[in-house]
């Protein structure tokens, strides 16, 4: 691949999706959304007409203005809280955007409602950060099969006030019980909004809690899941009354759970929010005093310096070494990118994991990536609190599905370009991370291309993975840009 020092343009990945993205043209507007009447004109005549006639004249104007002004925000509102796929509400400016384009900032994640409350977190004062946290209890929630309490989480943060790039890394994986992972995801999502956060620990858990406590509606992935996991280990909660998983459209409760985010909202310190998920778990499994093991810790994200701007990951025991390997041999000789879908043996299979990103228009974003490893982890819902249990133990400690990846056009430029990568069910998580990095890089396109492109919206190429996630975040333009491949598998939404 040929060193190019041109600054990196946005443009989504050509990568995995089997069909292509239906391409809708960029709006641009002058004309208000809801269209005033014009105000009465002056009759000719004298100028001396009927006394206060001018006053008269002059509040009906005001009258209609204030009218027209809460008409339009009241059709804007609507516009912004519709939809499952994405927001485009048009801003105070009177234009709009192509579906996955934000003014100020946006989520994108695999739950419509983990999505919307990530928005709401957004729209009412809170960061990426906060958003993104937020997201990740709800998906707790919604999403049991692939994520949880009981997960084993990885982040990476950008501040694009600093420049700098921070990993969340769980600590080592460390047994609970026989083939039980110590659950470190309150603890490390606590440590992550104490450190980056802006608004309330408790205010980020009150959705998540409402949602345990009062019922959810079982979404497709979720739905998939459990008709291939079947009811063994999970009843009563994700089961009918016969014993039968619970199917696409069914209302489920985690009471429990509900229970757990309570105590946990209370906790002052990532220790305290970890032992109040911990000390349950513990009268369940018959421990006197559970170790808390390794601690998760913030540090500085692992980097690369290339032509075309830094490159940011996750630090070991995640993949992201074994990602800044391949990305290093393949740009210094200049071959083609790694199959992104190498042939495994049968017996091979593929850790389970959850993702979702987070970006504003500055460029501060955050990515992360959850796995319980297998399939509702353990397969066995814990009586006192209502969390699966990860099986990733110290014998599948290093974790090949993590490696979510920043690219910073530049460290010296605060408004350089800054897109973000995270992915999930691929075999071979690094060599498809690799893949898409490279094809991204590897033409940029021209200015007059670039320009053409952005008019109609990027596309994407055919399939070359069948199963595979993977969630793109950029700011560019002073403008927030999310997108997924395949397109339409995870709803966003922004303002």
């Amino acid at each position: 691949m040929e060193a190019m020092a041109e600054p990196v343009l946005y443009h989504k990945l050509q990568i995995w999706e089997p069909s292509m993205e239906s391409e809708e043209e960029e709006e641009e507007t002058s004309e208000p959304l809801v269209p005033c009447p014009r105000g009465p004109q002056a009759a000719p005549g004298k100028a001396g007409g009927l006394p206060g006639a001018w006053a008269r004249l002059l509040a009906a104007l005001l009258l209609l203005a204030i009218s027209c002004s809460l008409a339009v925000r009241h059709l804007a509102g609507r516009a912004g809280s519709t939809g499952s796929v994405g927001s485009t509400a048009p801003p105070a400016g009177g234009h709009s955007h192509r579906a996955g384009v934000y003014h100020h900032s946006a989520l994108i994640s695999p739950a419509a409602t983990c999505s919307n409350l990530g928005r709401e977190l957004l729209t009412t004062g809170g960061n990426v950060v906060d958003a993104g946290v937020g997201a990740a209890l709800c998906l707790a929630v919604l999403h049991p099969h692939a994520t949880g309490l009981g997960a084993t989480f990885w982040g990476l943060f950008h501040n694009s006030s600093s420049g700098s790039c921070t990993a969340l890394t769980p600590g080592p994986a460390w047994p609970l019980g026989p083939g039980l992972g110590l659950p470190t995801a309150l603890p490390a999502l606590h440590l992550l909004h104490a450190r980056f956060g802006h608004l309330p620990w408790p205010r980020l858990l009150v959705a998540p809690t409402k949602l345990a406590q009062e019922g959810f509606v079982v979404d497709a992935p979720l739905a998939r899941a459990l008709a291939a996991q079947g009811a063994k280990g999970l009843c009563p909660l994700f089961c009918h009354a016969d014993g039968t998983p619970l199917g696409l459209g069914a209302r489920a409760t985690n009471p429990r759970l509900a229970a757990v985010f309570r105590r946990a909202a209370l906790a002052t310190t990532p220790r305290l929010a970890g032992e109040a998920l911990l000390s349950l778990l513990g009268r369940d499994l018959g421990l006197e005093e559970p170790s808390t093991g390794p601690a998760p810790t913030l540090e500085p994200a692992l980097q690369l310096s290339m032509p075309q701007g830094v490159l940011f990951t996750t630090p070991g025991p995640s993949a992201g070494p074994e990602l800044l390997a391949l990305l290093k041999a393949a740009i210094h000789s200049r071959q083609p990118s790694p199959d992104p879908c190498p042939s495994l043996p049968q017996a091979v299979r593929t850790p389970v994991s959850s993702i979702l990103a987070t970006v504003d228009s500055s460029g501060s974003m955050l990515l992360l990536v959850s796995s319980l490893n297998s399939s509702f982890g353990s397969g066995h819902v814990s009586p006192s609190t209502g969390v699966l249990l990860s099986n990733l133990v110290a014998s599948s400690a290093t974790s090949a599905w993590a490696c979510p990846l920043i690219l910073r056009s530049s460290l010296d430029d605060t408004e350089a370009d800054v897109m973000g990568l995270v992915a999930s069910g691929t075999p071979n998580m690094a060599g498809a991370m690799t893949h898409a990095l490279l094809s991204h890089l590897s033409g940029p396109p021209s200015q007059m291309q670039h320009q053409h492109q952005a008019q109609r919206g990027p596309t994407e190429s055919p399939s070359t993975c069948s199963q595979g996630t993977l969630l793109q975040v950029a700011a560019h333009a002073e403008h927030a840009h999310v997108s997924s491949v395949p397109s339409g598998c995870c709803p966003f939404q922004g303002f």
